[in-house]
């Protein structure tokens, strides 16, 4: 073990029974007003691969793994910006130089710079799809280039050196040809009404490790990431879910390794009594902002599947 997995090791607050090392975030479905209007802008703008299209829905993902799941609600109403629910879910891209290439497309197809934060253990750019549900793409700096300080991993809000990351696409030479293979959910990051009941549902009962925290933000992860799941009241401090008929988030899912896992969760659900549905290798529950959790056991290759779980509780 290196000195830096043992500062990792130590650095983050566990659970009392820390949920896998191995867990990773899935796909996320959201509910749009115009489904027409958000395929164009997720295959255009951001690079998605249209992997399934029917009436109401359309899966989206790249190098064939779904990614998003998008559901049409005719005449849905935006989310207020005080309600709970989806501060912004994460595109994880393989390298700096496929953030680059992202970069470069999204700027020549006259779309303006994006917001940008430079967040040490990462490089991030933001931006919203055309119902306003917020998106962040990065990419990971290299472990071993995390700082861990008092328990914490340090992260802060820098700016991102844009010429740098279009530096390093430039250099490999590749043309633009989409999200690349690889690309993923890094994290989802939620609006929440109190940050206590987020670490007690987020940490004391699924089991995530804090990794950061402050009085109106948490972050939690698994295995020593810098966070799978953050949560703020920024927006939200007292707020309960948007009305029924909006847009904004229906489901997002968890990928454990294995059945030894997901039946760790499962006791830790029963022990603190909070419901839940068991389908096949799927868990379904709510968070208490009645955020809509999949649990499943490793990737969600099947999204259509996955959304169908989804909407037992949607």
């Amino acid at each position: 073990m290196t000195m830096q997995d043992q500062q990792q090791q130590t650095a983050v607050t566990s659970a009392a029974s820390s949920i896998a090392p191995a867990t990773q975030v899935g796909i996320a479905g959201l509910t749009v007003a115009d489904l027409d209007r958000e395929v164009a802008f997720y295959t255009d703008a951001l690079g998605f691969q249209l992997l399934e299209r029917r009436d109401n829905e359309a899966i989206l993902g790249a190098g064939g793994r779904p990614v998003l799941a998008l559901r049409h609600l005719p005449g849905a109403d935006l989310a207020p910006e005080r309600a709970t629910g989806l501060y912004h879910f994460a595109i994880l891209l393989p390298t700096r130089a496929d953030l680059g290439r992202w970069l470069r497309h999204w700027l020549e197809a006259g779309y303006g710079v994006p917001g940008q934060g430079d967040h040490l253990v990462s490089e991030a750019l933001y931006l919203s799809d055309p119902d306003g549900n917020g998106i962040e793409i990065y990419r990971d700096r290299p472990r071993d280039e995390w700082t861990w300080v008092n328990g914490q991993v340090r992260m802060a809000t820098d700016p991102v050196d844009l010429r740098g990351v279009l530096a390093d696409a430039d250099r490999e030479g590749k043309p633009w040809a989409g999200m690349p293979a690889g690309t993923r959910i890094g994290h989802m990051h939620l609006k929440v009404g109190d940050i206590a009941r987020a670490e007690a549902f987020y940490h004391d009962v699924l089991g995530f490790d804090i990794v950061a925290r402050m009085p109106s933000a948490l972050f939690v992860s698994a295995g020593g990431y810098h966070h799978h799941i953050g949560m703020n009241t920024w927006h939200s401090r007292g707020a309960g879910p948007a009305p029924e008929g909006s847009t904004g988030l229906r489901f997002f899912s968890l990928e454990l390794p294995d059945e030894a896992a997901r039946a760790a969760v499962v006791a830790q659900l029963d022990t603190a009594g909070i419901a839940h549905t068991e389908a096949g290798n799927a868990v379904l529950l709510r968070d208490p902002w009645q955020n809509v959790i999949l649990l499943h056991i490793g990737p969600a290759t099947d999204a259509t599947a996955a959304t169908a779980l989804a909407d037992a509780l949607a």
